[in-house]
């Protein structure tokens, strides 16, 4: 397993929100302009990319969550005290 992972989020506060952009992404939405229209992150502006991180990084469900994908995968919703995400692991 890589101690490092390259991965895009799309952060929002209410959960109603997260299952609503997780029906868009199922059905072939795409993931980048989601993240642009709905992301409270900063990194929205970039499509949601995080680029790569490690272990210890970030809160601990998000990480269990990212580190848990496979490259390409999707997560469900990831609650945080941030929020919800849904994350996309591309590396």
């Amino acid at each position: 397993m890589s101690n490092k992972v390259t991965a895009s989020h799309i952060l929002v506060e209410q959960k109603f929100e997260a299952e609503d952009i997780l029906k868009k992404l199922e059905a072939g939405e795409d993931f980048a302009k989601l993240a642009k229209d709905y992301s409270n992150c900063g990194s929205a502006r970039d499509g949601g990319n995080l680029g790569e991180f490690g272990k210890g990084m970030m809160v601990a469900p998000f990480e269990q969550a990212a580190f848990a994908l496979e490259p390409g995968q999707t997560s469900g919703l990831v609650q945080t005290q941030f929020g919800y995400h849904i994350i996309k692991r591309t590396k």
